[in-house]
This record gives C-alpha cells, sequence and structure tokens, in this order.
C-alpha cells in the first residue's frame, strides 16, 4: 500500500459515521438557486460534521453541502481564515 493511498484512506476515515452514508449524493449538489435546506438537515447533529467540513475547506471543495455548509459560506470561512493568518503573522513579525 502506498503512503499517498494510507494518508487518502486515513483520512477519509471518518466518513464512516457520516448521517449522510447511503444518502442521494444529489441531495448535496443542489442546482444554482435550489434550497440546500434537506442537505443541512441530514448534517444537523452528524457526528463527524466539523471533519466533512475541515476536509472539504482543505481540499478545497467548490460545489456541495460539507459539514452543513454551502459554498458561500465555507468561502466566507476561507476568507476569515485567510485574514487571521495574515493578521496573526503580522504581529509575530
Amino acid at each position: 500500500m502506498s503512503a499517498e493511498f494510507e494518508l487518502e484512506t486515513e483520512d477519509l476515515e471518518w466518513h464512516r459515521f457520516a448521517n449522510c452514508l447511503g444518502v442521494d449524493p444529489d441531495l448535496f449538489f443542489p442546482e444554482r438557486g435550489a434550497s440546500t435546506r434537506e442537505a443541512k438537515e441530514v448534517c444537523r447533529g452528524c457526528v463527524v460534521r466539523d471533519e466533512c467540513l475541515e476536509y472539504a475547506l482543505e481540499h478545497g471543495e467548490k460545489f456541495g453541502i460539507w459539514g452543513g455548509m454551502s459554498e458561500r459560506e465555507r468561502r466566507r470561512i476561507r476568507r476569515e481564515r485567510s485574514v487571521q493568518r495574515r493578521t496573526g503573522a503580522t504581529r509575530t513579525a
């Protein structure tokens, strides 16, 4: 087994416990302008919601609902984290 495959497998171990396991994936990739409510409801209370969100943020997932958040919500988090990194780097310099 390659190290890359091992890392990827370990990285996705959380997925086995996800509420969305077995749910139609189309629910999490709604058409533009369609409701995300049902997908977010599946995510609500999921024990691996944080891991799912972090996976999407780390891997640059631009589409769909991940960790109970839409593309727009994840984009906002990425921007906020970017600002925090820049201002944190400025303060320590």
